[in-house]
């Protein structure tokens, strides 16, 4: 059984937002910045030193991260049970699961997604637009957005239960008219929050225990393979570097 005491949690600030008013008393948490999203490399560095510092104290680790550009990918839990959501990214645990996630982006797949937690770290396609103005000026930077938002329709604020949301609300509709979106909320859920704190850790979840790497292939099994209940690769007998 998870003992809060012994369980430390590792994300980034946008799900931490979502994550910390659920955390059982006891649980440690760990935030990383957003911005090493950019570069997944980085990301996956960070991801592995921050486990290996975490599993000294905690018996097992939470990571409030999807698959995320494959920065989970490589991972190993080092002496510790490393659990993480089978998602691609972080809207589909903002959403409660992959199949919601799935859903929407079936219907409405040209969806620019806002979160408070996104506008809270300052990483919007406003926020971006800005840099561009910063840099090139605002005829070159309307021109730039345009085309990398060519494909977009919708500006979709994913309410994810938060109280005094209006100013969120209120920015993301701003958005959405700066860039000619339709402005559209789309309820949210704190499901797979809840399970990634509580459990169970059924087939929503990738699990790893001591020793194993997590791969690719950990993302698109039912996680129940011969001889590995959670369907994760055993890491090399070799040390890893």
């Amino acid at each position: 059984m998870m003992q809060p005491g012994r369980t430390s949690v590792i994300a980034c600030a946008t799900v931490l937002e979502e994550i910390t008013p659920l955390l059982p008393e006891g649980m440690t948490c760990v935030e990383l910045d957003f911005g090493l999203h950019l570069k997944p490399a980085n990301l996956k560095q960070v991801l592995q030193e921050a486990i290996d510092k975490a599993s000294e104290d905690a018996d097992t680790v939470l990571l409030g991260y999807g698959l995320c550009s494959m920065a989970v990918v490589g991972l190993t839990a080092t002496n510790c049970t490393l659990v993480v959501p089978k998602v691609d990214d972080c809207i589909a645990i903002f959403m409660g699961s992959r199949q919601a996630y799935s859903a929407q982006s079936g219907a409405e797949p040209g969806t620019y997604y806002l979160t408070k937690g996104w506008i809270e770290v300052s990483d919007t396609i406003w926020d971006e637009y800005q840099k561009l103005v910063e840099r090139h000026g605002e005829p070159r930077a309307q021109r730039m957005m345009r085309l990398m938002l060519k494909n977009y329709t919708r500006l979709a604020y994913i309410d994810t239960g938060h109280r005094d949301q209006d100013h969120y609300r209120d920015y993301a509709r701003m958005v959405a008219d700066a860039f000619q979106l339709r402005y559209e909320e789309v309820q949210g859920s704190n499901r797979m929050v809840e399970k990634l704190l509580k459990g169970p850790w059924d087939d929503e979840f990738v699990v790893a225990e001591p020793g194993q790497t997590i791969s690719y292939a950990d993302f698109q099994t039912t996680n129940r393979i011969a001889g590995n209940s959670f369907g994760i690769t055993p890491a090399p007998s070799t040390s890893q570097t």
